[in-house]
């Protein structure tokens, strides 16, 4: 397992809020996070197909669907429908004693 970097992005409060699409920028990415029923997923934001940002799309069922031509990934593993031949890169996220935290994979030069 990949070392990781685990970067708070909202306190505890987010808990009680409804559902949502949002974008954030860590670490120089830019990520996509879903809040679903008090799960959250993180995944690329830009989709592989036609660069469209999937926080402006919606969900349905696990899947995350882009707002341009519908393509479909699902939030737990990235992959995109039978047929579509992509993915999004996802990201592990952790709830802890003080927020909501994602992980992102230190670089591997940085490893020493």
């Amino acid at each position: 397992m990949k070392p990781m970097n685990w970067i708070k992005i909202f306190p505890l409060s987010i808990l009680s809020a409804e559902d949502f699409l949002k974008k954030i920028d860590i670490s120089g990415k830019k990520l996509c996070v879903v809040k679903t029923e008090e799960k959250f997923y993180a995944i690329q934001n830009k989709c592989p197909h036609a660069g469209a940002e999937l926080s402006n799309g919606w969900c349905t069922k696990g899947k995350i669907i882009c707002p341009y031509h519908r393509q479909e990934f699902d939030l737990e593993t990235g992959r995109g429908a039978p047929g579509q031949g992509n993915y999004v890169d996802t990201y592990p996220v952790e709830i802890k004693d003080d927020g909501v935290y994602v992980g992102i994979s230190k670089p591997w030069w940085r490893f020493w």
